[in-house]
């Protein structure tokens, strides 16, 4: 469409492309350009590709996408920033703690709108799941644990799956739950000759005895994406893929059979498949975001909380290097 937010995007890989679809059908917003280096890069509906930096900052923009690899984030976060252009840049923020540190602080003192692109928040299945976490559905938690797992993708080559898959899961699950981590328990192998780690298995301590349990990887043909919370009452299951929310409740009717009565744990009760409104997790990101660059209240993974996420991934990464449960400074979390 024409008129309203002038954006642009920087960035025209696989998940450029999708941010490139849903800029185009955003209301209220103009996709005027985008920056891709490679020669001969076009980009869909028609828009001007640039491939310098400064070339693509004259384009007069109020924010741009950044979906480039992780490694180039820090150098474009902070010339954005110096130019004054709001930026959604894709997840992770940063490759370390320090570049994040860096890219946060400029973005701060120059008042402007910086989120990070923790798509799973907007997932139907999570959005729906923390609702009802607050509304105490699931009364005391005990344990939050993630799978995602699936094959290795070819676009992936300047991080490992601990920063590119595993911050997802340490978004969602401090966020989903409200509770920070406190210490970190990780072991990593790289079994496909690349340099950086394709498995992660971690045993994480939250607050107030939550337990954490992740495990990520890029081996499996199968493609995973779950997330269940045990508490009190039952068992909440999201799966992201589907966007589905199911929920187990302990069972509440007594029984005859001496030898279950003897058990003196839960048991099975009724299930219910919840039906909720299943919108794009990605066109859900980019309204929050353009509201909250027209200066509305919006519901946005900001810079410093996509910081907070590399911090516990740097744990992650630290207790694998060393085999030791690394202690999470208090504040990082991605709630």
């Amino acid at each position: 469409m024409s008129g309203g937010l002038r954006a642009g995007l920087i960035g025209l890989g696989a998940m450029g492309r999708n941010h490139a679809r849903v800029l185009n059908l955003l209301d209220g917003v103009e996709l005027v350009g985008v920056l891709d280096p490679a020669p001969g890069a076009a980009a869909p509906f028609g828009v001007p590709v640039v491939a310098d930096l400064e070339q693509f900052i004259n384009l007069r923009l109020d924010y741009a996408v950044v979906a480039c690899p992780t490694g180039l984030h820090e150098e474009i976060g902070l010339r954005l920033a110096e130019a004054g252009v709001c930026a959604l840049i894709e997840k992770p923020l940063a490759p370390s703690l320090a570049a994040s540190q860096r890219l946060v602080e400029a973005f701060e003192s120059r008042g402007l709108v910086g989120a990070v692109g923790h798509i799973e928040r907007y997932n139907p299945a999570l959005q729906s799941l923390r609702s009802r976490l607050e509304a105490g559905e699931l009364g005391d938690m005990y344990q939050v644990v993630t799978r995602r797992q699936g094959p290795f993708p070819g676009r992936i080559a300047d991080v490992g799956v601990v920063m590119d898959l595993a911050t997802h899961d340490i978004d969602l699950t401090a966020w989903v739950t409200g509770r920070s981590y406190v210490d970190i328990s990780a072991r990593t192998v790289s079994r496909s000759g690349r340099p950086h780690e394709d498995m992660v298995s971690v045993v994480a301590s939250m607050q107030d005895g939550l337990m954490a349990n992740h495990l990520v990887n890029w081996l499996s043909p199968m493609k995973e994406r779950s997330t269940v919370i045990t508490g009190a009452k039952g068992c909440f299951i999201a799966d992201t893929l589907t966007a589905d929310l199911t929920f187990y409740a302990n069972g509440a009717i007594g029984t005859e059979w001496e030898a279950l009565r003897a058990f003196r744990g839960v048991s099975e009760g009724d299930m219910v498949r919840f039906a909720i409104p299943k919108r794009e997790p990605l066109l859900v990101e980019h309204e929050r975001f353009r509201d909250a660059v027209e200066g509305k209240e919006s519901d946005i993974v900001t810079l410093r909380q996509g910081m907070r996420t590399v911090e516990v991934a740097a744990a992650v990464l630290e207790s694998a290097r060393t085999r030791t449960t690394v202690q999470v400074p208090v504040g990082a979390t991605a709630a």
